[in-house]
């Protein structure tokens, strides 16, 4: 066994304990009632583009705090009004959902995409929800002494309603919505499979979100910012940890009922592989993960190619 094979053979067998609150099924269940009992109020306005085969839409829905979230809704002129199945794209941090026209290798698949921002972040959409405390830099502290008002609940939430809003269009084939995305993307996708029963399929690129405690102390991802947090306020590390176990895909990875592909890189210090596999060594759905032992915090070109295999195999597209 040579040391790339005994890496990852180690990996697949890593096992941290898990830190999962008592009250984390209560506090989903509660917290999937909200978003269910809110109607997805949205509208989309067409808009044009220089790419004459592409049928774009700029689409405009509601969080569950009313704050507006802004997405690109784009199909394939050619397909008409007929249903497609439709991928939902959510972007890395510090990112937005870029120009419609990025995601026209989907429609030659045959999808519609959904490619939707991340409130605060490098999008459009804003945020109305008020911080109970200090921050420090970036999103990841922002309500992060509490559960109910942690930024990682916000944008969970949104996430949620945005594969709603996708499952009740018309030209939508609601059976075969995908969900995907990569590094904080890759994490809410991961989020959406183990909480959502409209997702077909998942795939989660480098995913964050995933062994929290362990990305806080070692790696160097948006995590830095609550590790920053927790020393600049040391009383609070403990509810710090706390608060972040909630949304840890670690702790909800057993909920995942849809298959998933994971990519991995082992030479990623953003969003590390033990967090990764502590999370993907926990899933109990069909799932594959690649590994890349001398990628780091990136997708190459040939898993990009991967997933789009993966995604017509699972979704019988072809």
């Amino acid at each position: 066994m040579n040391v790339i094979e005994k890496r990852i053979a180690e990996l697949k067998q890593y096992g941290p304990d898990l830190t999962t609150p008592k009250d984390m099924h209560l506090f989903w269940d509660k917290t999937l009632e909200e978003v269910q009992a809110k109607p997805v109020r949205a509208f989309k306005t067409p808009i044009e583009t220089p790419y004459p085969h592409m049928t774009a839409y700029r689409v405009t829905f509601e969080g569950v705090d009313d704050t507006p979230l802004h997405a690109w809704y784009v199909r394939p002129r050619f397909a008409g009004d007929q249903k497609l199945p439709c991928i939902v794209l959510f972007h890395g941090y510090t990112g937005g959902k870029g120009y419609p026209e990025d995601y026209s290798s989907w429609l030659m698949l045959g999808f519609a995409v959904l490619a939707v921002d991340v409130r605060g972040q490098g999008g459009e959409t804003g945020d109305h929800r008020k911080d109970p405390h200090g921050t420090v830099k970036g999103w990841v502290t922002k309500g992060i002494l509490d559960k109910d008002t942690c930024y990682y609940k916000t944008i969970t939430t949104d996430a949620l309603r945005a594969v709603d809003w996708a499952a009740e269009q018309s030209d939508v084939d609601s059976a075969k919505i995908a969900i995907s995305g990569a590094s904080q993307g890759g994490g809410l996708a991961l989020m959406v499979a183990a909480l959502s029963d409209k997702a077909a399929t998942t795939v989660a690129d480098i995913p964050n979100m995933c062994h929290m405690d362990f990305g806080m102390m070692n790696s160097t991802s948006s995590l830095t910012e609550a590790a920053e947090f927790a020393n600049r306020f040391p009383e609070h590390l403990e509810q710090v940890l706390h608060t972040l176990s909630y949304f840890d895909v670690m702790n909800l990875a057993h909920r995942i009922r849809i298959p998933v592909m994971v990519s991995v890189g082992l030479k990623d210090t953003v969003c590390m592989p033990e967090t990764i596999f502590a999370a993907y060594n926990r899933i109990e759905s069909p799932k594959t993960i690649e590994v890349y032992p001398f990628t780091g915090h990136w997708v190459e070109g040939f898993h990009r190619r991967k997933t789009a295999e993966f995604l017509v195999q699972t979704l019988a597209l072809h």
